[in-house]
């Protein structure tokens, strides 16, 4: 009795791997959550997550500011970065197939406290990069109306409260960011009213967005002007990150993100048939099916036009108009599949927040509404409609593109302690049966937390103070209702 009290006070106290099978099987039936999903549906997912305005935005600057045509060099150090993560993932995935990703996997390898610190963060990761993405949806969709003729009023298009380095908060005249709001409130009912709905919404985005690539790719490869690829390393301006291979990291490090929402799948577990298979496939084949897109449509795109007239925020018009007038149609589309690819990111990261909720609430780390189940739908109705009042309230309102750089810092956090997790437990519980195990161990999840570390310290101070209130709010919420209310820690009291 004495010893199992020490363990209920302790920070650390971890669940056992074995004690999930019960845990895994009092979610079946008709209470739980439904399982749907099999690898192929995961993968989509993933890339839905994976494939959105990165490709679309982010190769260009990255070209035109820091790498030249050598970008590709730079998707390429951001792929295998991401590729260690996900090797890491994928072992504990298979390890422990329940909800909640990354934060189940520290609750088992590093504890209690360590898990609930993973959580929160994954909590502002998925919301603030929803929102901002939210936002950066409304302002295509307003351009792509705008071609039909209609003008939406900015009072209605722009955020009400904005900021500036030079001037502070203020407000702007705008009442609300109503495409932002509505298309928020859209998807957390798709969510809301089943997984297979929002699964089938986001093939259909998906499908948009690669037939989208696909056709600039094979329309593109007959305009490619070799020249355009000359130099491939354009030379040091004298200012690190500046092109060189300085310029290579640097651009490694802004492409990053690109890949970021793989994890997503992680989260998906108890609605996937046959977990410990269909996760590790899902995830490998979204990041597999996203590098080679990247790839491809960096060569193209840089070989297409100049890598000097990429620092745009639309570097794949200016390829097409490179192309000549005849491709003025497919510039078009190009929005729509923008729209589409915005629109899946969006939806894998809200669909994310809610199982966290529910795996969070499950272990009474979180009040219990956030982990029940609706009766016909089969999902956390609770939390989803949470989610949808704070995200609506969120893009509607604030200048959300300020936290994207704390949505890189939460994630590369994130993916540094995955990969410390499979360390741990390949040496505290070196027996478990891992269906999928990471190869070269220890040295890929070393390199991951290296990687992941290293890119961390080139963000700036006021990331790292954003992330720090953040974390204080979440201490004050874990030692006021976490600690008290945790199941495991009341089991081991008992």
């Amino acid at each position: 009795m004495e010893l199992r009290q020490v363990r209920g006070k302790n920070l650390f106290i971890k669940k056992s791997p074995h004690s999930l099978a019960t845990e895994i099987e009092a979610s079946e039936g008709s209470k739980g959550l439904k399982r749907h999903l099999k690898a192929l549906q995961l993968s989509s997912i993933g890339i839905g997550a994976i494939i959105g305005a990165g490709i679309f935005v982010i190769t260009g600057q990255a070209a035109a500011n820091c790498a030249g045509p050598a970008v590709v060099i730079s998707f390429i150090i951001a792929a295998i970065v991401c590729v260690f993560a996900g090797l890491c993932y994928a072992e504990l995935a298979s390890i422990i197939p329940i909800s909640g990703g990354a934060y189940s996997y520290a609750y088992v390898a590093l504890g209690e406290f360590a898990a609930w610190l993973i959580g929160w963060t994954a909590i502002v990761q998925y919301l603030a990069s929803a929102c901002t993405v939210a936002v950066g949806w409304s302002g295509y969709f307003t351009s792509v109306i705008e071609g039909f003729g209609i003008r939406l009023s900015q009072t209605f298009t722009n955020a009400p409260i904005v900021y500036s380095p030079d001037t502070g908060w203020h407000m702007s005249g705008a009442i609300c960011n109503v495409p932002a709001v509505l298309l928020v409130l859209l998807i957390c009912l798709m969510i809301a009213v089943g997984i297979r709905a929002a699964a089938t919404m986001n093939n259909i985005m998906v499908g948009v967005k690669l037939a989208t690539i696909f056709f600039f790719i094979v329309f593109g490869v007959f305009y490619i002007n070799s020249a355009n690829w000359t130099p491939f390393i354009p030379e040091n301006t004298g200012v690190f990150g500046e092109f060189g291979w300085s310029g290579i990291l640097r651009g490694a490090g802004l492409v990053f993100f690109a890949y970021n929402g793989f994890d997503t799948v992680c989260t998906l577990a108890q609605e996937t048939i046959s977990p410990q298979k269909n996760i590790p496939r899902g995830m490998l084949g979204a990041l597999g099916v996203s590098t080679i897109a990247y790839i491809a449509t960096v060569l193209v795109l840089t070989g297409v036009a100049s890598y000097t007239l990429l620092g745009v925020s639309d570097p794949m018009s200016v390829a097409l108009n490179a192309m000549g007038p005849k491709f003025a149609w497919f510039g078009f589309l190009v929005k729509f599949a923008i729209l589409a690819a915005l629109t899946s990111v969006i939806l894998a990261q809200l669909l994310g927040q809610t199982r966290m909720f529910f795996a969070m609430s499950k272990d009474g780390l979180l009040p219990p509404r956030f982990a029940q189940i609706h009766e016909k739908w089969r999902t956390p109705v609770f939390g989803t409609v949470m989610i949808a009042i704070a995200g609506a309230f969120i893009a509607g309102l604030f200048p959300v593109d300020m936290l994207a750089q704390l949505v890189s810092l939460s994630v590369l956090l994130i993916f540094s302690i995955v990969c410390f997790g499979v360390l741990i437990l390949r040496y505290t519980q070196p027996d478990l049966h891992r269906p999928f195990k990471v190869p070269l161990m220890p040295y890929i999840p070393v390199l991951g937390i290296l990687c992941c570390v290293g890119q961390m310290f080139f963000l700036p101070m006021t990331t790292w103070v954003q992330l720090l209130i953040w974390m204080l709010i979440g201490l004050l919420v874990y030692f006021r209702f976490g600690f008290k209310h945790s199941r495991l820690r009341k089991a081991l009291s008992r």
